[in-house]
């Protein structure tokens, strides 16, 4: 364990948190009734949707489902890179009317 694992006491999860935080995830999906299929959809189209906008790293992105006792709730943990490497050629094609509204 490193200086900094030990002043932040930072460790590796315990077989018991990590076996129910698994047990968690599959009741959230067994009472929301989302396949794990449907959530590796819905992570590929979050991706697409928010690398329109900003540089994300889309290797580490997280989607997962959580639960409370009163709710359940979509976590997207998104690494931001910084701007759209196409931001320059996306206003180009806006000014030239290529991707106006009208």
């Amino acid at each position: 364990m490193g200086f900094l694992d030990r002043l932040f006491r930072r460790r590796e999860p315990t077989s018991r948190e990590i076996a129910k935080e698994r047990l968690q995830l599959v009741l959230v999906h067994d009472r929301i009734k989302i396949s794990p299929g449907t959530l590796d959809k819905m992570k590929d189209e979050l991706i697409e949707v928010i690398s329109r906008y900003v540089e994300i790293e889309a290797s580490s992105v997280e989607v997962t489902l959580a639960q409370d006792k009163t709710h359940s709730r979509l976590v997207a943990n998104i690494p931001v890179i910084g701007p759209p490497r196409h931001s320059a050629s996306r206003q180009a094609a806006t000014k030239s009317g290529a991707g106006g509204d009208g």
